[in-house]
C-alpha cells in the first residue's frame, strides 16, 4: 500500500508489535544512489532511534522493521552522499494502530470445539471407509470371488 508518494508498505495498516516491509522509490532510487539509510524512531520523542541500511532491489530500496507499541512511526532517509529525504522537512510520520484486545477470545471453548469437530470428521471418514469396504467386499464374498490374485511370478 502506498501511503505517501514513493513510500510503500506491504500492509494496509501499521499495527503495533508487527513487522512491516517498507519499499522506497523516491529521489534516491531515481537518482541511482547505491546506499540508502533509514533513520527511524517511535513516538513524538523518536524513542528507540535506529539507523539501518536498506537493501537495493529492482523494486526500490527495501527493509523490514518491527513496529513497537507506540503511537507513531517516524522516519527519514539519507543516501551515501549525506543528502536527506525528510518529506520537505516534515519527516515521514505514520500512525500505529493498536488491535482491540476485547475482540481476542481468551477462553478454550473455541479450541475445544475445533477438537470435537476434528474428531467427528475423523469418525465420519472411518464410517465412510467401513461402508465402502462392505459394499466392495460383501458381494465378492457372496459370489465366491474373494480369492487373492496370483502374481505372474507364481505362475512361472
Amino acid at each position: 500500500m502506498e501511503l505517501v508518494k514513493n513510500i510503500f508498505f506491504n500492509t494496509d495498516r501499521l499495527t503495533a508489535n508487527n513487522t512491516v516491509k517498507i519499499s522506497y522509490t523516491g529521489k534516491f532510487f531515481q537518482d541511482d544512489s547505491n546506499h540508502v539509510y533509514i533513520h527511524y524512531g517511535f513516538g513524538n520523542e523518536w524513542s528507540g532511534l535506529v539507523d539501518a541500511e536498506m537493501t537495493k532491489t529492482e523494486l526500490g530500496f527495501q527493509i523490514e522493521i518491527h513496529l513497537l507499541d507506540s503511537e507513531t512511526f517516524n522516519f527519514c532517509l539519507k543516501n551515501e552522499k549525506d543528502e536527506w529525504d525528510n518529506n520537505d522537512g516534515k519527516n515521514y510520520i505514520f500512525t500505529i494502530e493498536h488491535p482491540d484486545i476485547s475482540l481476542i477470545s481468551l477462553d478454550n471453548t473455541e479450541t475445544n470445539s475445533l477438537r470435537k469437530l476434528r474428531k467427528s470428521y475423523l469418525f465420519s471418514k472411518k464410517i465412510k471407509l467401513a461402508i465402502y469396504k462392505i459394499l466392495i467386499y460383501v458381494p465378492r464374498l457372496i459370489s465366491g470371488n474373494y480369492k487373492k490374485r496370483k502374481h505372474i511370478t507364481d505362475e512361472l
